[in-house]
């Protein structure tokens, strides 16, 4: 059985993975909550800010994927940069932030049919957190997990099939939307009763600002799958850094569209605020249903995106000896990491049985995690910056030194937002999650280095000697003698 992935993944396939695991449910959900609090301009401003303070942590992010095209993504960065026990904290923080998210979109599926299907829930179960559970509920949530499932094992190829047709479809109806809004033509009364360009000023515009990073948490499933993407190095980064700045003119896009056509009373009492604002647009009830369509392909692109993630990190830290070694191990036929797809698929699957608030509070803490794992990349891209300065770099961010100072300072301003104080601070039940989930993961990381003393540095020096060896034979095959070529000071 071979312990190798296929390289499967073209331009088109990495764009629509990481695009498609950015554009999820939200932004079917809350852009009314956007310009409710800062207003029609004020709501495209925040995203275009927050938009750019996301992109300067991709932009780290693009220069060592490209110098590190390896599975895993940010375990291998931050063990070549700060060793194994950094590479472990940062490997299993975004794990969590992973496996939460396919957990809740196992939970977000069956709560948009609702829209469809007025009164569907039927047998009720039994009350988790004040939200009560019922059998078909939860039926639609496994039904869609174990699909979702069977996708990403028959094939990495399968899914990103999959993951271009979701998004494509996803595609039609922001256009749609956009265009609607383009054209649309209220009268007098109308208009004056919409949202103003700014609402409460710089407040208002921090109020959204807070919620963007966690609107693009996703395009770092690139760097997890970079072993199987079928391109040059330097394109790996360019295309994730396009895949970032087309999410932002998404979402940028959403929010004037829902602002231009919606007044402010029906932003504030509509729970799908995009979906009415398309059937405003296109004056039919039959284009909000086509937009939650679009949302539903939003949950399974995210979905899909995410469990492609979670398991090729989960494949990494098994076969650096951080987890057990059988969630190592490929499938014989279809060269997808099985056993790693099955364990999230068996999350994601029972997840719905605990009922939606208690995901929420897990995808909170899940949050948490995602931002660890990022500030832990800015800091190995800058420490590599001064502790390999010759590192063969096939995609150089000039300034990089200063890049890295900024996205660090950046990462640690998210970080923030979870703490006491913070608008978003984590409640004590979310702390307690994260906390359990950490040291779930500090048993079966002392557990694995007792087991094979040694061989997890033994192997990911092992991992890190092999790229430098592949770095240097794609220098020669680029006609450069020495890495110096790419030193940058």
């Amino acid at each position: 059985m071979s312990n190798k992935l296929n390289k499967s993944l073209n331009t088109l396939d990495i764009v629509a993975l990481a695009f498609g695991a950015m554009v999820g449910w939200g932004w079917v959900v809350l852009a009314g909550s956007w310009v409710q609090s800062a207003g029609v301009m004020g709501a495209v401003l925040a995203f275009l800010l927050g938009g750019i303070a996301v992109i300067m942590i991709g932009l780290t992010y693009a220069e060592l994927a490209a110098s590190m095209p390896i599975t895993g993504g940010e375990h291998i960065y931050t063990h070549r940069a700060m060793g194994t026990h950094m590479s472990f904290l940062c490997s299993w923080s975004i794990l969590f932030g992973y496996i939460s998210v396919v957990a809740f979109e196992a939970v977000a599926l069956p709560t948009v049919i609702e829209y469809f299907i007025p009164n569907y829930n039927q047998g009720f179960m039994y009350n988790v957190a004040g939200w009560d559970v019922y059998a078909t509920w939860v039926l639609v949530g496994m039904v869609g997990s174990i699909a979702v499932t069977w996708l990403n094992i028959v094939g990495l190829k399968v899914s990103a099939l999959f993951q271009k047709i979701a998004v494509t479809g996803i595609a039609i109806v922001g256009i749609m939307l956009f265009i609607g809004a383009l054209l649309f033509n209220p009268d007098a009364s109308f208009a004056s009763l919409k949202a103003p360009s700014f609402i409460d000023g710089t407040a208002g515009i921090m109020t959204v600002i807070v919620m963007v990073p966690f609107m693009f948490v996703g395009f770092d499933v690139i760097p997890q799958a970079a072993e199987e993407i079928d391109l040059t190095r330097p394109k790996i980064a360019m295309f994730l850094i396009i895949s970032l700045v087309i999410a932002v003119l998404w979402y940028m896009g959403i929010a004037w569209s829902v602002g231009q056509t919606l007044t402010f009373e029906q932003a504030q009492n509509s729970s799908l605020a995009t979906a009415d604002a398309m059937a405003n647009a296109w004056n039919g009830k039959w284009a909000g249903n086509l937009l939650v369509l679009g949302g539903v392909l939003g949950i399974l692109s995210s979905w899909n995106s995410f469990l492609v993630g979670g398991s090729r990190l989960m494949y990494a830290m098994a076969k650096g000896h951080m987890l057990p070694n059988s969630l190592a191990k490929v499938h014989p036929k279809y060269n997808t990491p099985v056993y790693a797809i099955l364990l999230i698929g068996l999350l994601a699957t029972i997840a719905p049985l605990f009922g939606r608030k208690m995901l929420v509070w897990i995808v909170d803490a899940g949050g948490f995690g995602i931002v660890i794992a990022y500030t832990c990349v800015a800091l190995a891209f800058l420490v590599l910056r001064f502790k390999e300065p010759d590192m063969v770099r096939p995609f150089v961010l000039p300034a990089g030194k200063l890049i890295g100072v900024i996205t660090l300072i950046l990462s640690f301003a998210l970080l923030y937002m979870y703490l006491p104080g913070s608008p978003a601070a984590l409640v004590p039940v979310e702390w307690a999650i994260f906390a359990g989930w950490m040291v779930l993961g500090l048993i079966l990381y002392v557990m694995a280095l007792a087991k094979a003393p040694g061989k997890c540095k033994e192997f990911m020096d092992e991992e890190i000697n092999a790229i430098k060896a592949e770095n240097q034979q794609w220098l020669a095959d680029h006609g450069l003698p020495t890495s110096k070529a790419f030193e940058h000071k």
